[in-house]
């Protein structure tokens, strides 16, 4: 982990690699988001959670395979804490808030796949909404994840988390904003850059990936904050849906195996 907390530069949000000035009151309502797979039981546990959330001084932790021995993160540093386990499994994903939260996060199940079902957390902040996930690993099935999850969100929402994903994620009316540095190497060979983070009416405050810890995901930072302007949602068609699905072969979209 790093030695310092990662600092964004003042006044500053990153869109496509170009710094613009974020005003100070957009500033006043930025949240600093990490999120983190686990890698469940023989990854990070709660010691390492601690040390990260010491060093980073996030406003909101996001994890993907937590087990039920994570709840414990909330006696080592206080905040809220909320965990839901996929059906069937000893893991699933988790949200640890610094501050009180109005609700917990919404469950919402995901389509399912050939080997287990899927569920993600969405959290509604007021002013936008934040959906942890944790994606299959069917290249056709985890974008149809996705879009479900679509219908579940605030018009302002980020989605962060492991999406399991090769190539663009093809979510109409998001844009991919997280770090473009691989955050996983498949058998320590192949990097990948699985862990990502797409908006739609937020804005991006310079996206990191940090130091790898205790499992072999490396966990992301961003910085999010609600955007000024008003936001319509796409119009779903089968011609739109067809030319994604085309985008999405042309680009080589092939089951991954990955955690």
């Amino acid at each position: 982990m790093p030695d310092h907390p990662h600092v964004p530069p003042h006044g500053f949000h990153v869109t496509g690699g170009a710094p613009i000035r974020v005003s100070a009151t957009q500033q006043s309502r930025s949240r600093k988001v990490v999120s983190w797979n686990l890698l469940r039981r023989t990854g990070a546990a709660v010691a390492d959670i601690a040390a990260l959330i010491e060093q980073e001084q996030p406003d909101l932790l996001l994890m993907q395979e937590a087990t039920r021995d994570i709840a414990a993160l909330r006696a080592r540093v206080g905040g809220e804490y909320a965990w839901a386990p996929l059906p069937g499994r000893i893991h699933g994903p988790a949200i640890w808030s610094r501050r009180p939260w109005a609700n917990p996060p919404t469950v919402i199940a995901l389509p399912s796949g050939a080997l287990f079902d899927r569920v993600c957390q969405v959290l509604n902040l007021g002013d936008f909404g934040i959906a942890n996930v944790h994606l299959s690993h069917g290249q056709m099935l985890n974008r149809r994840q996705l879009r479900c999850l679509e219908r579940n969100l605030p018009p302002r929402a980020a989605v962060l988390g492991d999406y399991n994903i090769v190539g663009p994620a093809l979510l109409p009316g998001f844009r991919d904003v997280g770090p473009r540095r691989p955050t996983h190497s498949m058998v320590e060979v192949l990097p990948l850059r699985l862990d990502r983070c797409l908006v739609r009416g937020v804005l991006c405050h310079d996206p990191a990936v940090l130091p790898r810890g205790a499992s072999d995901h490396r966990p992301i930072v961003v910085y999010l904050t609600p955007a000024t302007e008003e936001v319509r949602r796409p119009g779903r068609t089968v011609k739109g849906m067809v030319a994604a699905v085309g985008r999405l072969r042309r680009a080589g979209g092939r089951p991954v195996h990955a955690p």
